[in-house]
């Protein structure tokens, strides 16, 4: 495993990491979830990405439960605020009192005392970008969080978080957690990543195999079990065009000729990005969890012959 500084801060997280979005507290038992916990630091993985609304608050608790036996100071865990975990008015966004109370309630969950780093999970138009900073500030000196970023926001507020922050001697936001895959990668090419490079933002990608459609699971139909066939993913169902899966053949046809599964191309793609800090995966069962990893030793093996054939197949994405 490699370790990427996230931005241009000291602390490193490893080039993939593992999320419990959909499958912790969910989608999996909490056995199972705890195996590939385990089975994920045992191979390198030292970052571990959450949030108040998996599962309802219970992939906290279930990560929780999973590193009590693990060494906490070589953990990087994170957790995210932002949607409805309340009743009332105040139950969601980002003013001081939903991020102060959801803070206390993902540190209960999690048992512990911090947070490595905490995401505003989206930009709250009801709260001025001025009470965000503010708060994080207070959090992070009152040592229950260490790092805090964004994620999914905007280049123009994240330049007004920043700009802030540094005005005032404030702690900035220092990551920004964002979707990128083979067909969705204009918004971080375009816009995150010159912010990248003029303010040293590290960047957590999510989803980079679009909801398991870029694992090539899909190519020859819906396979009985997968998360297109559950009632309440038809979301994925309608992502699986005919278009989309003949792209997603030719991109098997390009990872057969490298010796490496659909998947494991279509993350290495994702790791080719240096800005990228960490690659956060998701899985269900420890094949996939493995499969995933090994996605590392593909990175240095994309040459740009083989990049431009995979920009010909999904014609530079969105």
């Amino acid at each position: 495993m490699h370790y990427r500084r996230l931005g241009r801060t000291g602390i490193k997280v490893s080039e993939i990491s593992l999320g419990a979005w959909v499958t912790f507290g969910a989608q999996i038992d909490d056995a199972r979830a705890k195996a590939l916990v385990h089975s994920a630091y045992e191979q390198g993985v030292n970052f571990f990405d959450n949030a108040d609304v998996y599962a309802k608050g219970r992939a906290e608790e279930v990560l929780g439960e999973a590193v009590k036996d693990l060494p906490r100071e070589e953990l990087v865990i994170s957790s995210k605020v932002f949607f409805p975990t309340f009743e009332g008015p105040n139950g969601r966004g980002l003013s001081r009192k939903h991020i102060t109370e959801s803070i206390h309630a993902s540190l209960k969950r999690l048992d512990l005392e911090y947070v490595d780093l905490y995401f505003c999970h989206r930009h709250d138009p009801d709260t001025t970008v001025e009470e965000v900073v503010q708060t994080m500030d207070i959090l992070v000196r009152q040592g229950k969080i260490l790092y805090w970023g964004t994620s999914e926001w905007d280049v123009l507020h994240l330049m007004q978080a920043i700009t802030f922050a540094k005005d005032n001697g404030l702690i900035p936001p220092v990551v920004e957690q964002t979707r990128y895959h083979l067909m969705h990668r204009s918004h971080m090419e375009n816009h995150l990543a010159p912010l990248c490079q003029e303010y040293g933002l590290g960047l957590t990608t999510f989803s980079p195999l679009n909801s398991g459609i870029l694992s090539g699971k899909y190519n020859d139909g819906i396979p009985e079990g997968s998360r297109a066939a559950q009632a309440d993913m038809q979301w994925i169902l309608d992502r699986i065009t005919p278009q989309v899966v003949e792209q997603v053949r030719q991109l098997t046809e390009l990872a057969t000729e490298l010796d490496a599964t659909t998947a494991q191309l279509a993350i290495a793609w994702v790791l080719r990005r240096k800005e990228v800090s960490s690659v956060i995966t998701g899985a269900s069962r420890l094949e996939q969890l493995d499969e995933n990893l090994a996605a590392a030793e593909f990175e240095d093996q994309l040459s740009d012959d083989l990049l431009d054939k995979i920009d010909l197949i999904f014609n530079e994405g969105d």
